[in-house]
């Protein structure tokens, strides 16, 4: 697991809704490139989000569409979306993690409370300014992904 700080003073974030990122955004390159390699992980399959705007992109999983725990969804009760991706306007991510592990990447200044979290496991994870943390982000990705096949049990 990701144990680096972020670098420099966190992004502004909307406080309405929806829930954005403002400044420090990634360039369309990096944001392109995290796109690609997020749905070049094994198992996920890229859709339309089922809670975010339409410039989102979904990350389900293949082989695992019901959700075993509504904690390790965005979108409880519908198919199971544990992350999704922000436009390249926001570059940021949605996703789901125990809430302990998202408190400690807050601590670590990569992420922030979802402002419409219904059980505390909801978390925004700022877009990547550089290639390191093109692949420190994808790393959060993944430990999201685990979280949701894990029935949300800790990682």
């Amino acid at each position: 697991m990701h144990e680096q700080p972020r670098p420099g003073p966190r992004p502004a974030t909307s406080d309405q809704g929806p829930h954005r990122q403002i400044e420090q955004n990634a360039t369309p390159a990096l944001w392109g490139e995290l796109v690609a390699r997020t749905f070049a992980l094994p198992g996920v399959v890229e859709g339309h989000s089922q809670v975010s705007p339409a410039d989102s992109r979904a990350v389900f999983l293949a082989d695992l569409s019901v959700e075993r725990s509504p904690e390790t969804s965005l979108a409880p009760g519908e198919r199971l979306e544990p992350v999704h991706l922000h436009g390249v306007s926001d570059t940021s991510v949605h996703l789901v993690l125990p809430a302990e592990r998202g408190a400690r990447l807050r601590e670590l200044g990569w992420a922030e409370p979802h402002q419409f979290g219904d059980f505390g496991t909801e978390f925004m994870v700022y877009g990547p300014r550089t290639e390191d943390e093109v692949a420190i982000v994808l790393s959060i990705i993944q430990e999201s992904l685990a979280f949701a096949r894990s029935a949300g049990e800790p990682l």
